[in-house]
């Protein structure tokens, strides 16, 4: 395994990024909706576009990294995940969620760094890492095996909302090695839980949101899924966030390395 990186601000500063498209094709819908989409990204490395082609599928969008098309999903997929939903649909679980409902072209977005507000700064940028946070949430919980590490900076997020509590519950039931980290500002909401508490004070902890999830070895998790994935976010500011996250099996490992020595 390779060495891990000197602190979680050197991993995000080593991975090359480079500015990825969402492409708006055949717009049958109102402007506001593809505003929506262009605001919440107007401040990241990500450029939204538009285009009317002739016979071509209406309302798609498709994620082009370097010219080219890597994936497509409906615009009607981003407005049910994304555009039209707040950071509450994310804090209710009434039941597992197929990962391979999460649009496409926004789990693709892997190695572009973002800087990301949250209320009231923002409505939408936050809101993308915690839709990436459930997704790599859920993906452990339908692979059913392997290893899950989440730094919540304080414990007492967990019970923050309902639906995390909840998820959590899931995989400390299930087969996954789940592994959390965070303050102790309230030990008791994990108490109950069949998982493995870290607490401490140090920077790393008060100041990390990390996900890192790695498959056991052999699984298959189908054509679309990942079996390894890290998502790194580093607190800057007042609800203010740096970060990105990598699908890349040596980053994520050099990821769970880092945990191993720094948590």
């Amino acid at each position: 395994m390779s060495a891990p990186p000197e602190s979680l601000p050197d991993f995000i500063d080593e991975v090359p990024t480079s500015e990825k498209t969402l492409l708006l094709l055949n717009r049958t819908g109102p402007e506001p909706l593809a505003t929506l989409l262009k605001n919440a990204f107007a401040t990241q490395d990500v450029t939204v576009a538009e285009r009317q082609v002739p016979n071509g599928t209406d309302d798609l969008i498709c994620l082009i990294d370097e010219g080219r098309v890597v994936t497509t999903s409906p615009f009607e997929a981003l407005e049910a995940s994304f555009l039209l939903v707040n950071v509450d649909r994310y804090r209710t679980a009434a039941r597992p969620i197929d990962p391979e409902r999460f649009p496409d072209v926004l789990t693709g977005l892997n190695d572009v760094e973002f800087t990301v507000r949250g209320f009231p700064a923002s409505n939408k940028e936050k809101l993308l890492l915690t839709l990436i946070s459930r997704f790599i949430e859920h993906l452990a919980l339908s692979t059913g095996t392997g290893q899950l590490h989440t730094a919540f900076q304080r414990l007492s997020l967990l019970d923050d909302e309902y639906g995390t509590k909840t998820l959590y519950e899931w995989l400390g039931k299930s087969d996954v090695e789940t592994h959390v980290y965070g303050v102790a500002d309230d030990p008791t909401v994990v108490s109950d839980l069949n998982l493995s508490v870290h607490s401490d004070n140090t920077a790393p902890y008060r100041r990390s949101w990390v996900l890192a999830f790695r498959a056991a070895e052999g699984t298959t998790v189908g054509d679309r899924l990942p079996t390894h994935v890290a998502m790194v976010a580093i607190q800057t500011g007042s609800n203010v966030y740096r970060g990105l996250w990598t699908y890349d099996s040596v980053r994520v490992n050099r990821v769970l390395a880092y945990i191993d020595e720094a948590f």
